[in-house]
């Protein structure tokens, strides 16, 4: 297994469609940054987020989720509270190939502010939009800016195909549209 540079990623996303929107350069003026990179993938933050909340006094429960505990917000800055957590979604949609499996890392300029971006491997053969899941780990209210970078997706090429791939084992994750709350 290798990672890849950026003239592989350029090349799946203009030839297979790997990436959608696909941006060929890193964009940085006045923005953090995101596209492509020397050995992966900066992805942005839609400006679709779902924050969680106690004004209902809810229980978060990975079995049996209450969406009492989340409330949407749609905007070009979301405002996370002080040591919460919430969803969003990515700009673009991704269609992994059979023989590549991604891992997605915080970017640093959001880390050093002690926001934390957490984010599942993509499989192979999954595809959809990315469920973000952003943690203010500080004692203060944090911003999250819409449509900028959030996280870098590297992507990792195997020697061989898997044998049983995302899509075959019909994933409880696969073609998401949207945020998507957690499934059991």
């Amino acid at each position: 297994m290798s990672i890849k540079p950026d003239h592989w990623i350029r090349k799946m996303a203009e030839e297979y469609g790997m990436i959608e929107p696909f941006e060929p350069g890193q964009v940085r003026d006045g923005v953090i940054s995101y596209g492509v990179s020397s050995y992966g993938y900066d992805i942005r933050v839609a400006d679709e987020f779902k924050i969680f909340t106690n004004v209902y006094s809810a229980v978060v429960d990975p079995k049996n989720f209450d969406t009492k505990s989340m409330v949407d917000f749609k905007g070009e800055v979301c405002i996370i509270p002080p040591n919460s957590f919430a969803l969003a979604r990515t700009v673009e949609y991704f269609r992994i190939p059979r023989n590549v499996l991604t891992i997605c890392v915080g970017k640093s300029t959001y880390a050093r502010c002690g926001i934390i971006v957490n984010v599942t491997p993509f499989e192979p053969e999954w595809e959809g939009f990315v469920t973000l899941e952003i943690s203010n780990t500080t004692p203060l209210p944090a911003k999250i800016y819409a449509n900028e970078g959030i996280a870098q997706v590297l992507f990792f090429e195997a020697d061989e195909e898997c044998q049983v791939s995302y899509a075959d084992k019909k994933g409880k994750y696969q073609g998401q549209r949207s945020i998507v709350l957690p499934k059991l």
